[in-house]
């Protein structure tokens, strides 16, 4: 389904750099690209070559390039691509861009180049959406579980459960065309409620890993509480390494929430330094601990930090309750003074396992605190490859609509329902696991998936 237009974009980020680079694909690429490029004919070279020369236009240089040309179908999108190779800088990139559209090419709308692999046959729509997770990877394990993705491990797994329920199909078809044989009726409704409930378990463990998927994805939202100035902010910019929030002895500084993503161990945090609970009257204080509170609650983790060096706060005994039921690490902070608050004290709201004692001024403790948020998410053994499906919000509905579907045709074949009425939900499970793939998906879900990705990609 080649394209009949050239479209051309940006494909680095705008900004200072050492390289940018404008591409091109399309049947006209490489004429296009030829009319602005002065060197060597780029017509006449051969396909995945690079080529020293310069952007000229009306006889004004533009910039010195290096030129790439890959003919179809040989690349990405299938068709014939140019990439020109040029000075980084927001000026550069954006003459020679205006040059192209200039010569014939037209602006890519945002994934069309992503979307004309699709629509091409390079990639399936699950690989095409894998892409955007590689780009947006926080950590190295987010990468490797989208290269999985990319490399064709959930479309792969199902084709395979789509092709095990065409074969059944095929002989729900014939049963349907030859009615008479009522053995062949009831081998027939046996073979579907077979298939359905292997294909259903199947689907259920490819969801199991859907969590996991959105751990790496989206990271595991993080919320630091506690009462002020017990050093929240400094546990943010310790794991950031960056002074991402205001750090002062005065109570209240923290007014609003402050989020930053950071990697831990190869786990993504989504962090939120909350602004310090306690009562106040001040206005926008008091707006920033009813943020606190609601965070709290949403959160996957909550890290609530608790002064050591004090006795035990109302404000403190309050939030460990809020708290006790969450999944969280408490950590007594300041132990590098004179210590109030021990371990015993806190028996009653806290578990030996979930308590860890630290100094924000000195940075210790800080190992331990990785090392159980590891655990606690990934029990210390889960690697990057045990992630082979990095679902979506899109993938998860779909695959739960085909189980729906699926214990509707066990029902109905432990029934004995009509075949042919058996045959509708089953059909509908199997168009639902196509739409994953892109192989039954209608031109509005892809003109909306593919509007999420950045020009030039």
């Amino acid at each position: 389904m080649y394209q009949a237009d050239t479209i051309a974009a940006i494909s680095t980020a705008l900004g200072e750099g050492a390289i940018g680079i404008v591409r091109l694909s399309g049947p006209e690429a490489v004429a296009i690209a030829n009319i602005v490029f002065k060197g060597r004919d780029l017509q006449q070279v051969a396909s995945h070559t690079i080529h020293y020369g310069h952007i000229v236009v009306a006889n004004q240089l533009i910039d010195e390039v290096m030129v790439s040309v890959m003919r179809g179908p040989r690349s990405f999108t299938v068709e014939d691509v140019v990439e020109i190779n040029c000075h980084g800088g927001i000026v550069a990139v954006q003459r020679i861009l205006e040059a192209v559209l200039q010569a014939g090419a037209r602006l890519a709308e945002p994934g069309e180049f992503t979307k004309r692999a699709f629509l091409n046959g390079r990639i399936d729509l699950s690989q095409a959406e894998a892409i955007m997770d590689l780009i947006q990877a926080k950590t190295a394990k987010a990468m490797d579980a989208s290269m999985n993705q990319l490399n064709g491990s959930l479309s792969g797994k199902i084709r395979t459960l789509r092709q095990e329920m065409l074969q059944t199909l095929a002989q729900v078809e014939v049963t349907i065309d030859y009615p008479e044989y009522d053995d062949v009726e009831e081998m027939s409704l046996n073979q579907m409620s077979v298939t359905a409930t292997h294909v259903r378990g199947q689907i259920e463990q490819i969801l199991a890993q859907a969590q996991r998927g959105k751990l790496f994805r989206e990271g595991i939202k993080t919320a630091i509480v506690g009462r002020p100035n017990v050093g929240k902010s400094s546990l943010l910019n310790i794991l950031t390494g960056e002074d991402k929030a205001i750090v002062t002895d005065i109570e209240g500084t923290t007014r609003d929430t402050i989020e930053e993503y950071v990697n831990v161990r190869g786990v993504p945090l989504k962090l939120i330094d909350t602004a310090g609970i306690r009562q106040t009257d001040e206005v926008v204080e008091a707006i920033g601990v009813e943020k606190s509170r609601k965070v709290m609650q949403e959160a996957d983790l909550i890290i609530l930090l608790l002064n050591m060096a004090e006795e035990l706060h109302p404000i403190d005994k309050e939030l460990l309750s809020l708290t006790q039921d969450k999944n969280r690490i408490v950590i007594l902070n300041k132990q590098d003074l004179p210590p109030v608050l021990t371990a015993e004290a806190l028996s009653l709201w806290v578990n030996d396992s979930e308590l860890i004692t630290t100094s924000m001024l000195e940075e210790s403790g800080l190992d331990e605190l990785e090392q159980q948020i590891e655990r606690r998410f990934f029990a210390g053994e889960v690697q990057s490859t045990d992630v082979n499906y990095l679902l979506n919000t899109r993938h998860t509905q779909l695959l739960t609509q085909a189980i729906r579907a699926l214990d509707e045709v066990i029902a109905a074949c432990q029934m004995s329902l009509p075949v042919d009425l058996i045959q509708i939900d089953y059909t509908k499970a199997w168009d639902l696991l196509g739409e994953i793939t892109g192989e039954s998906v209608q031109d509005e879900l892809l003109t909306k998936l593919f509007s999420q990705f950045c020009l030039g990609k």
